[in-house]
């Protein structure tokens, strides 16, 4: 038993090494100036830095239309999947994790060539003003549904482990038994079980999100992971200083999601 868990710690200490190691060098790099010594220069010139508030906001304002389309899509068809037609269930985990399969330049070359042949093909047409308004710089809804497709894989896996653990056609049965219309049984009975996959799905799709690099650069448009590349070719360590303040913000909100699903479990159980 001393002996397991010796080789337990060893390994954790070794994994935390490979983890900790690049961080620690990428926070020396952007508060070690030669010549100037220790400066926070590069974390309080972030916020200054033009583009940073609008790249942001974009990234933030995308991940919650991904999580909310990407969620209204799959939730009800994951139930429904359990409940009338569990056969399906292997040809929709393949066609949900077919993304995994295609290259993402393969993916946005494909949804490029779309996007170039509406505007020529369909411009006596009202769909014409539909192929321009999801390619709004100021909210590119091209992008969220690129991300939705990116999302699946990842959001599948979190809500049929979610399931897996719930009882869902009890839960169904005897919310119909009660008076519950299916709207309403999905909403009171099945939802409130399912917050820790909720939260594990939302988690996944918001940190796809504010990394994801090549479908929206050679889109044409600058959500927060094209601009921290792009300020890096002039401005190094603060793109260091940027990516570092990004990765800590992801941990913080995956400690928030954490700490929010900890304390639902322990008010139900309550």
């Amino acid at each position: 038993m001393a002996r397991l868990n010796l080789w337990r710690w060893g390994v954790l200490g070794l994994a935390g090494l490979y983890f900790l190691l690049p961080l620690a060098a990428s926070v020396v790099f952007t508060v070690d100036v030669p010549g100037q010594g220790i400066t926070f220069d590069a974390y309080t010139r972030i916020v200054s830095t033009d583009g940073f508030t609008s790249s942001l906001l974009l990234s933030l304002e995308l991940a919650a239309a991904t999580i909310a389309v990407v969620l209204l899509l799959m939730v009800p068809a994951m139930v429904a999947l359990r409940l009338g037609a569990p056969r399906l269930r292997p040809v929709v985990e393949v066609v949900c994790s077919l993304p995994l399969v295609v290259p993402p330049i393969a993916f946005v070359a494909g949804l490029g060539t779309v996007l170039k042949w509406g505007p020529e093909h369909l411009s006596r047409t009202p769909l014409f003003q539909t192929f321009v308004a999801i390619q709004n710089p100021d909210f590119p809804v091209v992008l969220v549904l690129a991300y939705v497709v990116m999302a699946l894989p990842f959001v599948y896996r979190a809500l049929d482990a979610g399931l897996r653990a719930v009882d869902v056609r009890t839960l169904v049965e005897a919310a119909r038994s009660c008076g519950a219309g299916w709207p309403q049984a999905l909403v009171r009975a099945v939802l409130p079980n399912l917050r820790g996959a909720l939260l594990n799905a939302s988690f996944l799709t918001l940190a796809l999100v504010l990394g994801e690099f090549t479908v929206a650069q050679l889109l044409g448009f600058r959500p927060f992971a094209v601009w921290i590349v792009n300020v890096s070719g002039s401005q190094a360590q603060l793109s260091v200083a940027v990516s570092v303040l990004s990765l800590l913000v992801t941990w913080v909100l995956l400690l928030a999601l954490a700490g929010v699903g900890g304390r639902t479990r322990t008010t139900s159980r309550g």
